[in-house]
């Protein structure tokens, strides 16, 4: 956890009630650094009532929390598909924006001819999860989640891109794969405390950019290939964790429809999922640890096509391992699916792979508080 996480990790009822109405009203006024910190100080210890922290409409206010994180969430995941597809993907009326980067797209076809279509389809998906959690919010009387006054990232300026703000920063990120190896594992569970290794060490070491920063990054053809490599492993390591943030939420919905919603949007990310693993297999090995001319951090991609069972490329069928007990059969299932501190966890991993470098501490405030309301729903009783 950051410091900017960790400073606002235990914040008081008074203090989220002011925090949330900035994110979730879709005309929110943007607070100056100083006026920000005097309403903080004006909230600090005065009671009011949790209840009146944000409207649920006829949801109960787990479920609306719950909701409203997978709502946040995936504006953050379209907010760096966009980049995604600016620069590699298919710039079309369906997913408008960027012109497109030749020479990045051409780097990303080393992994699967169709990058660019898997690409935009990815981003599209993103788009219709957003607009959907936030309509079916409105729909039920409760606030939505709007992120916009924190759109203050530089992104890249190479050719394609569109220049706009962003909310994630794609050009500084630290990548745990470590998922490839859970995935192969029959003996190990994250559920049970297990541990994995990563499958390309180099990326979990130092800031990686996973796009052309400017066009200069274009010109080496070895750099760019690196830089290719290292979005086709964010693209699965971010999926994977959709993957296992709605079955473990679903687990704490009280509505029957509410339930529905998580557990039909959560396979979704699944499929991405396999499909980016898949791909992750093809980056072009290295033959020697490439040097980003920048920031002088390396990274070097090995040969999975002779490796043993833990590594081997072609292995993306998730393996059979231990599941609610070590004394059943094994299991061949999504991991992990632990619920208790689900939400906040996801804070944590994106943070820490550097997705939010250069935002603000109300940024940080904000996506714990949303986290925290999220991991304290409860399931209550079954209702529509």
């Amino acid at each position: 956890m950051t410091n900017s996480v960790r400073q606002f990790s235990k914040t008081g009822s008074n203090r989220r009630w002011f925090l949330k109405k900035s994110a979730f009203a879709a005309s929110a006024v943007t607070l100056g650094a100083g006026l920000f910190n005097k309403r903080l100080a004006a909230f600090e210890g005065k009671d009011k009532d949790k209840d009146k922290e944000e409207k649920s409409g006829s949801l109960t206010r787990g479920d609306a929390a719950l909701l409203r994180f997978a709502a946040a969430a995936e504006i953050l995941e379209t907010d760096f598909w966009v980049q995604y597809n600016e620069l590699g993907g298919v710039q079309d009326s369906e997913v408008p924006g960027g012109t497109g980067n030749v020479p990045y797209t051409n780097a990303l076809a080393k992994l699967d001819s169709d990058m660019a279509q898997y690409i935009h389809d990815n981003t599209d998906d993103e788009f219709t999860h957003q607009n959907f959690l936030n309509a079916y919010l409105v729909s039920k009387g409760a606030d939505p989640v709007n992120l916009d006054k924190f759109r203050t990232l530089k992104g890249s300026s190479a050719t394609g891109s569109s220049g706009i703000l962003r909310l994630t920063n794609l050009m500084e990120l630290t990548i745990d794969t470590s998922w490839w190896t859970r995935y192969r594992s029959d003996s190990k569970n994250p559920d049970f405390g297990d541990t994995f290794p990563q499958a390309v060490p180099t990326l979990a070491v130092g800031k990686h950019t996973a796009i052309p920063r400017t066009d200069a990054d274009t010109s080496d053809p070895t750099f760019l290939q690196a830089i290719a490599n290292t979005a086709g492993f964010h693209f699965p390591t971010i999926e994977q964790g959709g993957t296992t943030l709605y079955p473990a939420m679903a687990q704490r919905a009280s509505s029957v429809e509410v339930l529905r919603i998580l557990i039909s949007i959560g396979p979704t990310e699944t499929m991405h999922f396999q499909t980016w693993s898949d791909k992750a297999g093809n980056a072009p090995p290295s033959t020697k640890p490439i040097i980003d001319p920048v920031t002088k951090v390396s990274v070097f991609f090995p040969d999975f096509s002779s490796a043993g069972e833990d590594l081997k490329a072609n292995l993306i069928m998730p393996e059979p391992c231990p599941f609610i007990s070590k004394d059943l059969p094994i299991c061949s299932v999504i991991r992990p699916t632990e619920t208790k501190g689900i939400a906040m966890g996801v804070v944590q991993f994106l943070t820490a792979m550097g997705l939010f470098n250069g935002q603000s501490q109300e940024f940080f405030a904000v996506l714990t508080d949303l986290a925290e309301d999220a991991d304290e729903a409860r399931r209550e009783h079954d209702h529509d």
